[in-house]
């Protein structure tokens, strides 16, 4: 109970980051930076009788009836919860917080800002297993029906979104709006990275047992042992491959570095892991 109650509290959290980003930062500026808030940016400046916020929420229910209808209920409850959150809290950011001007003549720095974020709502968002919908659920058409990847879809939503605000907002704001596209992607990798604290550990000791027992033992992890063969003196080797978090792999490198001076350790960072004791396959 615990857990599902952070994890709700994580994703309200990015959440707010990213209606903070729409509300404070992108809107004020006319900055269409891809995604559902880009498309009601424009939307709202060619129809300016509805609020952002009702924009935001109206496209979401276009973008799930699609979703609907052309590939199915395959989405997920967090994924249609955070979409519709967004919606309302930029809609309540605009009911309590109402911005009649930007924050500054800077747009520059403002992008920066809100795009880093935003950058990092998503990536919490995403890390519980959520998006935030919208042009993702485009994405998926296009994956589904062009066999466009997934990651290439969502970027060229977001491009034609910023480029439907240079014919709106003019060349300038646009080419702004292209920045923020790119910079959106950077940040959220990076943050993502940031998230998963997960390493994965190679090691080559003349001490493979005592290191295998202190992983398993000291540790309580597990770990894969593989047969080797080293190139010039074709002895024979033991290979150790596990995943530790950097706590773990601290303790493990200070303890190998006590027994065996001579061992040889490569770490590598990870994307993402799957299976047992780590993140479900479905």
């Amino acid at each position: 109970m615990l857990r599902k109650l952070l994890s709700f509290f994580i994703i309200n959290l990015g959440v707010f980051c990213v209606a903070v980003n729409v509300h404070f930062f992108l809107s004020p500026n006319n900055l269409a930076t891809g995604g559902v808030s880009g498309l009601s940016i424009v939307l709202h400046d060619l129809f300016p009788g509805l609020s952002l916020g009702l924009f935001m929420l109206i496209a979401n229910i276009v973008f799930f009836l699609l979703g609907f209808i052309f590939i199915g209920f395959n989405f997920g409850a967090k994924t249609i919860y955070t979409s519709f959150a967004v919606s309302f809290m930029v809609w309540g950011l605009e009911k309590f917080a109402p911005m009649s001007s930007p924050l500054s003549d800077d747009i520059l720095i403002q992008l920066i800002i809100g795009q880093a974020i935003a950058a990092a709502g998503i990536a919490m968002v995403f890390h519980q297993g959520a998006s935030t919908g919208g042009t993702d659920i485009l994405a998926m058409i296009l994956n589904k029906y062009f066999s466009i990847e997934m990651g290439k879809g969502v970027l060229f939503s977001d491009i034609a979104i910023a480029t439907s605000s240079i014919f709106v907002f003019g060349p300038q704001t646009g080419l702004y709006a292209f920045f923020g596209v790119i910079l959106n992607g950077i940040v959220i990798d990076y943050t993502l990275q940031q998230f998963n604290d997960n390493k994965e550990i190679v090691i080559i000791s003349r001490e493979s047992d005592l290191v295998r027992e202190f992983i398993v033992s000291e540790l309580g992890k597990g770990a894969t042992i593989h047969s080797a063969k080293g190139a010039f003196t074709q002895d024979s080797k033991e290979v150790i491959t596990t995943i530790l978090k950097r706590k773990d792999y601290s303790r493990l490198r200070k303890y190998i570095s006590e027994i065996d001076q001579t061992a040889f350790i490569t770490v590598h960072a990870t994307n993402e892991i799957l299976g047992q004791n780590f993140k479900r396959l479905a």
